[in-house]
């Protein structure tokens, strides 16, 4: 058994071309039969917690964003990954994205942009979904 639905917040691609990303991620969804996943936008695309987009001007490795449970946990995250060698790449604070979105962003040693957001507060109606290999 293992959960999911603890660690991840969202994955953010930023691609060259969106129309052949958008056959490509909508085949992939077809063929693992993830039905109602797939949603989509003019200018963007999202697969549960993927969301893709044109590149204005370079092509991301990757953006990844780690759920966090308090404002607190975003400022250790910040701190601890400054300290870890990470280098800031937006400090804590409210970002313009929902009134409630919390987050500070660092750059791992590879330059992936990643994240910790916290939407604080909240109700889950789980704190993870079990999953049971049969």
């Amino acid at each position: 058994m293992y959960h999911l639905g603890r660690v991840i917040d969202h994955i953010h691609l930023r691609v060259s071309d969106l129309q052949a990303s958008r056959r490509f991620y909508r085949a992939i969804c077809d063929a693992l039969h993830l039905e109602g996943v797939f949603g989509e936008g003019a200018d963007h695309f999202v697969i549960d917690e993927i969301y893709v987009d044109a590149a204005d001007d370079y092509v991301s490795r990757i953006h990844l964003a780690f759920q966090a449970r308090s404002r607190e946990d975003v400022e250790a995250f910040h701190r601890l990954a400054l300290e870890a060698g990470g280098r800031s790449n937006g400090g804590p604070g409210l970002r313009p994205y929902h009134d409630r979105y919390y987050a500070a962003f660092v750059l791992d040693p590879d330059g992936n942009n990643i994240e910790a957001v916290c939407d604080a507060p909240s109700l889950r109606s789980a704190d993870s979904v079990v999953v049971e290999r049969i």
